[in-house]
């Protein structure tokens, strides 16, 4: 496609006739005034009627809006309230490495602390928690599966508990915690804690997915596994905008509670429920066992909550704001636009055409491929089992 761009272009450069060479009057000679005065007649436009290049608006900037993901734009804005901001919204050029320490000592705020920032949660956690001789993962997922018996649907029943009420009932505290602690350690705190948990049950499940009994599997349709992977990848794409401020989740800007009223909020006012849903739906047609189909209705389960969780917190924080954004959304995809609340502007796909989508694709990609290291990674988890003990037991006196 693009190498027949290429030629299409190179095409209409031939059509353009060559510029006749100007030549640089002699030395010495002048022109009189009489000359000078006068002009030759201008020569015929011949050249054909091309249309405006791609970064003028040509035709090829409506079919391959490159520009889009470099610096987003607004779609038509007239009908919104205005209340709530743009989701998704990006632009390169606002973008830097910056430093970890800015001058004046303060910690900075671009993407080189960024990196840093994760990099650091992310070795902590694997000492602390993932790596079983200095860890405590291994030993609180052996103390939770001696209280359930060896039970795996008690144990993931244990997960789908324990999860809600560290990971909802931590962002419920936010608004109190965070006026002693600050937003950006609060946000810390909560990583620290609902991160560990999602490791351990994902790794659980992903070890586990069969126990049970098993009334279908899917894995060995192809038409199955189609459908199923088209389901989830789409589950993707129905992220919460919120995922997209990075920055703010991995607390190098001061987290906020975000009023969204673009994007895929038009669609759904919590999509990432509707995406837990694909994504369970898609898994549960591939492993058709109990212990899978618990797992799930878990996971929605928790989503379900966080509708009404969620729709809590953002009229605490933002009142008649969020209201009135309520009345003009709905819960449930296209429900507002069917019934006339909501209405989706002519250029609209400018909301949607932007680089956070585009890593969400990548990042989607390359997790299906992961999933045979993701297995391997929990059949060795499992085999493992437990060492007891980790790294601070000498802090711990033990």
């Amino acid at each position: 496609f693009f190498f027949a761009i290429m030629l299409c272009h190179l095409a209409g450069l031939a059509l353009v006739p060559p510029r006749a060479p100007t030549l640089a009057p002699r030395r010495g000679w002048q022109r009189s005034a009489v000359a000078s005065s006068v002009r030759p007649p201008p020569l015929p436009d011949d050249r054909p009627g091309l249309p405006p290049p791609t970064e003028e608006g040509g035709v090829l900037a409506q079919i391959l809006p490159i520009s889009l993901l470099l610096e987003s734009q607004e779609a038509d804005r007239a009908g919104d309230l205005a209340v709530g901001e743009d989701a998704g919204a990006f632009a390169w050029r606002n973008e830097r490495w910056g430093q970890v320490i800015e001058d004046g000592g303060e910690v900075g705020r671009d993407w080189l602390t960024f990196f840093a920032a994760v990099g650091t949660i992310m070795s902590a956690l694997v000492v602390l928690w993932i790596y079983s001789p200095t860890g405590y993962g291994d030993d609180f997922l052996a103390a939770l599966e001696a209280a359930c018996g060896g039970n795996s649907h008690l144990v993931t029943l244990a997960f789908g508990i324990l999860f809600p009420l560290v990971h909802s009932g931590l962002a419920g505290l936010r608004p109190y915690a965070s006026r002693v602690t600050g937003e950006r350690l609060w946000r810390v705190l909560f990583a620290s804690c609902s991160l560990p948990l999602a490791y351990s049950w994902i790794v659980y499940f992903i070890s586990h997915a069969h126990d049970g009994v098993v009334w279908w599997n899917g894995e060995a349709s192809p038409v199955a596994h189609a459908v199923a992977w088209c389901a989830s990848f789409s589950s993707f794409f129905l992220l919460h905008p919120s995922v997209f401020n990075l920055k703010e989740v991995a607390a190098v800007e001061r987290p906020r509670l975000h009023l969204w009223e673009t994007g895929v909020i038009r669609i759904t006012r919590h999509p990432q429920m509707v995406g837990q849903l694909l994504w369970s739906a898609a898994h549960l047609s591939m492993v058709g066992s109990s212990f899978t189909a618990l797992t799930m209705a878990l996971l929605v389960g928790h989503h379900l909550f966080a509708v009404w969780h969620g729709d809590r917190r953002l009229e605490a924080e933002h009142g008649d704001a969020f209201r009135a954004v309520k009345e003009r959304t709905s819960v449930w995809p296209f429900l507002a636009i069917l019934d006339g609340r909501q209405t989706l502007p002519p250029d609209y796909y400018k909301e949607l055409v932007r680089a956070p989508y585009v890593l969400i694709a990548a990042g989607t990609l390359a997790a299906y491929k992961a999933h045979p290291y993701m297995q391997a990674g929990a059949a060795l988890v499992r085999n493992t089992g437990l060492v007891p003990g980790g790294v601070l037991d000498g802090l711990l006196g033990e």
